[in-house]
C-alpha cells in the first residue's frame, strides 16, 4: 500500500493495527504477546507495547485470558505525513469485556494516542506509540454493538 493509499484509508488502517494490539494483551503467555505485538508493530512502539502489557501482568501473570474485544470505533484522527511514515493523531473508544479476577463486565474506554505508522519489511506497522490519555468513564455501560462486529 502506498502512501497516499495508507492515507485514505488510515481510519481503517488505524483501527485494523490496534484490534491486533488488543489481540497481543489478550494473550497470557509472554512470547505470544510479543510475536503478535510485532505483527503490528517495530522498534520503540513494540517495546513500549510489550513493556505496558507484560507490567500489567507483573504480580503472577494471567491463567487465561481476561479480554475480549468488540468493537474498536475511530472518534477522530488528523494525520499527517513525514517521508513514508504517517503520524496519527487518534482518538478511538474500545468496547470489550475485561475479567478480573471472578468476574467479568464490559468496558468502554475511550484513548487519546499519537501513532507513528510506517512501512516495514512490506507491512504497514506501528513504529511510535505516545498515550496522551484514558477515559473510563463508561466502564460498566451498555453498548450497542454494530452489525459489522457481528460478522466475525
Amino acid at each position: 500500500m502506498t502512501v497516499p493509499v495508507a492515507i485514505k484509508l488510515s481510519d481503517e488502517l488505524t483501527p485494523a493495527l490496534l484490534a491486533v494490539v488488543y489481540e497481543a494483551f489478550g494473550k497470557t503467555q509472554e512470547d505470544e504477546i510479543y510475536d503478535t505485538l510485532a505483527q503490528v508493530s517495530d522498534g520503540a512502539a513494540l517495546e513500549y507495547l510489550y513493556l505496558d502489557r507484560v507490567g500489567a501482568m507483573a504480580g503472577g501473570g494471567l491463567h487465561e485470558a481476561d479480554q475480549t474485544l468488540h468493537e474498536i470505533k475511530m472518534l477522530d484522527s488528523i494525520v499527517t505525513t513525514e517521508g513514508s511514515t504517517l503520524t496519527i493523531d487518534a482518538t478511538w473508544q474500545v468496547i470489550g469485556t475485561v475479567g478480573h479476577e471472578e468476574h467479568l463486565h464490559v468496558r468502554g474506554n475511550t484513548y487519546s494516542a499519537d501513532l507513528s505508522i510506517s512501512p516495514i519489511d512490506g507491512a504497514w506497522r506501528i513504529t511510535d506509540f505516545a498515550l496522551r490519555e484514558v477515559i473510563r468513564d463508561m466502564a460498566g455501560e451498555m453498548f450497542e454493538v454494530s452489525e459489522e462486529s457481528h460478522d466475525d
